[in-house]
């Protein structure tokens, strides 16, 4: 079954895929094809580990080609500089802890641009999902597998 499902991605994102899929198509497959060359010209492939080793790296490099242009296929560029009254898509929201006080920004991007490490969550993560579409001083409840917070929403940018 094909994943016809929009893909959200920022702008920044989307350049982002498609410089791989072109290091993907420009560079890496014709590493490996010279590799498979290399180690076919060694002689016996049956007992050849370069040769293992490099149809492999096709297998992954071929795999992840395919994936990326799903991806960009589906791609829909999400505005950054929208609306700043209420939480969507692309936008960065700081909220707080109402128990502890903790103060945290996030932006809020789609599931193909998250990284948790560097404040990205997915729209459809329990925050990301809690804050849509609420605005600046909104108590949102957030329901977690470590049980229900509060937070505040502080700022929307």
């Amino acid at each position: 079954m094909e994943d016809t499902q929009a893909v959200y991605l920022t702008a920044d994102g989307l350049k982002k895929l498609q410089e791989e899929l072109n290091f993907l198509v420009n560079v890496r497959r014709p590493q490996i094809a010279r590799q498979i060359g290399d180690a076919k010209s060694d002689g016996d492939i049956s007992e050849n580990a370069g040769y293992e080793e490099a149809k492999n790296a096709q297998a992954f490099a071929e795999g992840r080609i395919l994936t990326v242009k799903n991806l960009l296929a589906r791609a829909v560029v999400i505005n950054e500089n929208g609306s700043k009254e209420a939480v969507e898509l692309g936008a960065t929201v700081t909220i707080r802890d109402v128990a502890n006080g903790d103060k945290e920004s996030y932006t809020i991007v789609g599931s193909a641009e998250v990284d948790p490490a560097q404040g990205r969550i997915s729209l459809k993560s329990p925050i990301g999902q809690a804050l849509m579409g609420h605005r600046k001083d909104d108590v949102v409840l957030v329901k977690t597998p470590g049980g229900p917070i509060q937070f505040e929403v502080i700022d929307i940018t």
